[in-house]
């Protein structure tokens, strides 16, 4: 790069001169999802000619501390506070918001995750592998925590089930933790066995209250995370399934409204909430929660095959019993059909695909178990009310 005096400019690879761009990026890096907002940032603004990047952790006391003697003109960051909110404010440069927090005083463009999408999809998650116990584990004052809280308690509700809650305080300067509470403990003995739950990002709490209370996991407690810290997942006893959040595709999209904005383009009206990517199954849901043994391997069965067209006549052939029967007994314990477990399946993988792969949209059809494109465009719209390509562009932030 070669800098041009008091103009700040250098020559693009295109031969044209761009203007050079500081920006300044103020998220956490001490979770698995700050982490991947910084990823899909730096990724992103490697494509915009003219950009430097100044990454900075922030103050524990939720304090945004600019650099001395420089000054940005665009801010990425984690708005959490009316304190943060301020500061950013007084700045007078552009300034977009990837925080799921509703802070009134934040009145910056915001692209954050669903929250609500993510305990939609915990529910649907649990609901397949036969659960009818459910509860979930929350934080005190947290609005975006009440939310996915609300949004799974009422997808857990639509199915005839109920959701027990334990709300404890988040630890200081940290929202991604809990305070260690002897109540949980008590409260996990209570909940009727086997229970699905589900909590904000309190696995690792619930996995030493599970052992403390002598409960098993995930044999008589399964826990799901709202979000994925690859690596304190895994390390955990009991390594923590998740849900995988659309971190990097979040830092990308931020990339490009900071961009307009800096061009000098009008602020978007409204926030862009991006849905989860899927879940991660580690050892903490590997289960299922049905005694039936014909049942068992029709849903081991289902998931397995999820990548080929699969019948509900295979099904019944691979649990041992009629069709008529495998339809009984899925209606009397898991109040849906062997069809729509099918269904779920292959939509499931062909999310997966496309998040994950740059598989065109047949190719993903075939590996999903859809016998055409149609057909999955067809599946895509019923249940999500968008196209693949649509889907593919949302979760990776295009």
């Amino acid at each position: 790069m070669r800098l041009k005096n008091k103009n700040m400019r250098h020559e693009s690879k295109t031969g044209g001169a761009a203007a050079e761009r500081r920006v300044l990026v103020v998220v956490q890096t001490d979770s698995g999802w700050g982490r991947e907002i910084i990823r899909g940032i730096h990724r992103q603004a490697r494509l915009k000619p003219g950009w430097r990047l100044r990454f900075e952790h922030g103050d524990p006391e939720g304090r945004v501390v600019l650099p001395r003697g420089w000054r940005p003109d665009g801010v990425i960051a984690r708005v959490s506070s009316a304190r943060i909110a301020a500061e950013l404010s007084a700045a007078k440069v552009p300034v977009v918001n990837v925080s799921a927090v509703n802070v009134p005083e934040a009145r910056f463009p915001r692209v954050a995750t669903d929250v609500e999408a993510a305990g939609r999809m915990a529910a649907a998650y649990f609901l397949e592998r036969g659960f009818r116990s459910f509860a979930y584990l929350s934080m005190i004052g947290l609005d975006y925590v009440a939310k996915q809280r609300r949004a799974f308690a009422e997808a857990v509700a639509r199915s005839g089930f109920a959701c027990a809650e334990l709300s404890l305080e988040p630890r200081r300067g940290r929202d991604d933790e809990m305070v260690r509470d002897r109540r949980l403990t008590r409260w996990l003995a209570t909940l009727p066995k086997p229970v699905a739950v589900f909590t904000w990002s309190g696995g690792r709490e619930l996995v030493h209250s599970c052992r403390e209370a002598g409960l098993a996991v995930p044999e008589e407690v399964a826990l799901l995370s709202g979000s994925d810290d690859d690596l304190l997942c895994e390390v955990c006893d009991v390594p923590i399934s998740a849900v995988r959040q659309p971190g990097e595709q979040i830092g990308g999209e931020a990339v490009e409204w900071l961009d307009r904005l800096m061009a000098g383009a009008p602020a978007p009206r409204a926030p862009r909430w991006m849905a989860p990517l899927t879940i991660v199954t580690r050892q903490s849901t590997d289960t299922l929660a049905v005694s039936d043994a014909a049942l068992v391997a029709a849903l081991k069965f289902i998931r397995a095959a999820a990548g080929r067209p699969v019948q509900v006549d295979e099904v019944a052939l691979a649990a041992g019993v009629s069709r008529r029967v495998l339809e009984r007994r899925f209606a009397a314990h898991l109040r849906a059909s062997p069809a729509d477990y099918l269904r779920r399946a292959r939509l499931e993988r062909a999310k997966a695909l496309l998040a994950g792969t740059d598989r065109a949209i047949p190719e993903v059809a075939a590996a999903a178990g859809f016998g055409s494109p149609e057909y999955l465009a067809q599946a895509f719209r019923a249940e999500l009310g968008t196209s693949p390509l649509r889907y593919r562009r949302a979760v990776r932030g295009r």
